[in-house]
C-alpha cells in the first residue's frame, strides 16, 4: 500500500518553541483554520474541550538504557468550558474547569502511580481571581492548576507535578518542528467533519530534570524522550463511538508514528487515522489505512475491564507490534473527568521483529463509554 505523502519543510533545530512553531505553521495552509504559533499553543476558550497531553520515557542517570531501568511518565491538562447555566456576568464566575492527570510507571517495580487535580477558573489568564491559582493562557502554553504546571520555557516546556506518592520536575526540549496532524492541523474523527479536532504534536522531545518516587530522587539522563499532543474541539466523538485506541511513538531513528481509531461497543472502527514522519517528509494516513488488531488481553482486578495490552497495528508505514511494558497501567479518574482508561508506556517492534521505538498506548471506553 503506497504511503500518502505531503512534504513539510523542516529547517534547522529549534531556536525557541514559538519561533519554530511559527515557521512550521507559515509553511502550511489549512483547509479550515490555519494554526498560528505561539498563539495556538495556548488555550482556545471558544472551543468546548481541550487538552495538552505529555507522555515520556525516562532513563535515570547511572542506569543502562532499556525498558527495565526506565520510568514512564504522563501529565495531561484538560480545559472544559462550563455550560452557560449560571450568571456569567460576574468576573469571578467559574467559566472553565481545569483538570489534570499525572502518572508514573515504575517498570522494574511493575507498578503505576497516579494522581489527579480538579479546579475551576473564572478566566483564562492569571489575575482574574488570584486565590484560584488555576488558569490556561490564551497566548502560549501556560497552564497552572495550583501546584501543578505545564509552561513554555526556553527551547521547549517545563512540567511540575506533586502527587502524594511521587513528583517530577521535567524539562522538555524540542528537537524537531511541530507535526501538524490531519489536514494541516485539522483532524477528522468521524464520517461527519463536524466531529473533529485541531491537533498538533511535538515528538522526539528531549527530557531532563528529576523525578521522585518513594522518597528517592532520580535524575533523568540521556536517552529520555517525550511526546506532546495538543487538541481542541467542539465535539470529538462521532455517534456510536464509545472510546478510542491511540499510539504516539518516538522511533529510535528519529521518526514519529501516530495511529488512532475511534471504536464502537462491538470493537469495530468508526474512524481511523494518524501519520508517520521521517526526515523532512510527513505521510498522513487516511480513513481505512490504520487497523488495530488485539493480540493479548489483560483484565483489571479493580474494574474487571479487559484491555488489549498487545496489538498489531497496521499502517502504510509498516505493521507494528505494540506491547505494554507493564500490564496494569489503568487510571481511575472518576474523581475528575469521571472516566476509567488505560494509558501506559509501551515498546514497538517492526514487521522484521526489531525493537524500533517506545512511546505511549492509550485505550478509552473499555470500562464504560467515554464521556467528554
Amino acid at each position: 500500500m503506497p504511503l500518502k505523502r505531503r512534504t513539510v519543510m523542516q529547517g534547522g533545530l529549534v531556536l525557541g518553541l514559538g519561533a519554530e512553531l511559527t515557521r512550521a505553521a507559515t509553511a502550511a495552509s489549512s483547509a479550515r483554520q490555519s494554526l498560528v504559533f505561539p498563539r495556538d499553543a495556548g488555550a482556545h476558550p471558544d472551543h468546548a474541550i481541550e487538552w495538552w497531553y505529555v507522555t515520556g520515557y525516562t532513563v535515570p542517570i547511572g542506569s543502562k538504557a532499556g525498558a527495565d531501568a526506565a520510568f514512564g511518565f504522563q501529565v495531561t491538562f484538560f480545559r472544559s468550558r462550563v455550560p452557560q447555566t449560571q450568571d456569567m456576568r460576574s468576573g469571578l464566575a467559574a467559566k472553565h474547569l481545569v483538570i489534570a492527570h499525572a502518572a508514573l510507571t515504575d517498570v522494574k517495580g511493575k507498578k503505576l502511580w497516579h494522581a489527579q487535580r480538579l479546579g475551576r477558573s473564572s478566566g483564562v489568564e492569571p489575575g482574574h481571581n488570584p486565590a484560584e491559582n488555576t488558569w490556561a493562557s490564551v497566548h502560549d502554553t501556560q497552564l497552572q492548576l495550583r501546584d501543578w504546571s505545564l509552561q513554555t520555557q526556553g527551547h521547549g516546556l517545563r512540567t511540575r507535578v506533586q502527587g502524594d506518592d511521587f513528583s517530577f520536575d521535567l524539562t522538555l526540549t524540542t528537537s524537531q518542528p511541530v507535526l501538524l496532524q490531519g489536514e494541516q492541523g485539522f483532524s477528522q474523527k468521524g464520517p461527519d467533519r463536524s466531529h473533529s479536532s485541531y491537533y498538533y504534536s511535538l515528538p522526539q522531545l528531549k527530557v531532563g530534570g528529576s523525578l521522585v518516587l518513594g522518597g528517592r530522587t532520580h535524575t533523568v539522563g540521556a536517552g529520555s524522550t517525550a511526546w506532546l499532543d495538543h487538541e481542541w474541539s467542539q465535539q470529538v466523538m462521532p455517534p456510536g463511538a464509545v472510546g478510542w485506541d491511540w499510539i504516539g511513538i518516538n522511533l529510535f531513528d528519529g521518526s514519529a508514528l501516530t495511529a488512532f481509531r475511534l471504536r464502537d461497543k462491538q470493537g469495530h472502527s468508526v474512524w481511523d487515522g494518524g501519520s508517520f514522519r521521517a526526515s523532512a517528509t510527513l505521510f498522513t494516513f487516511r480513513r481505512g489505512d490504520v487497523v488495530f488488531k488485539p493480540q493479548r488481553l489483560w483484565k483489571s482486578p479493580v474494574t474487571q475491564a479487559s484491555y488489549p495490552v498487545e496489538w498489531i497495528v497496521r499502517t502504510p508505514a509498516d505493521f507494528y507490534t505494540v506491547r505494554a511494558v507493564v500490564d496494569n497501567q489503568e487510571l481511575d479518574s472518576r474523581n475528575s473527568t469521571g472516566n476509567i482508561y488505560w494509558e501506559g508506556l509501551s515498546e514497538v517492534w517492526d514487521s522484521n521483529g526489531r525493537l524500533v521505538g517506545r512511546g505511549y498506548l492509550e485505550m478509552t471506553g473499555y470500562a464504560s463509554p467515554l464521556r467528554l
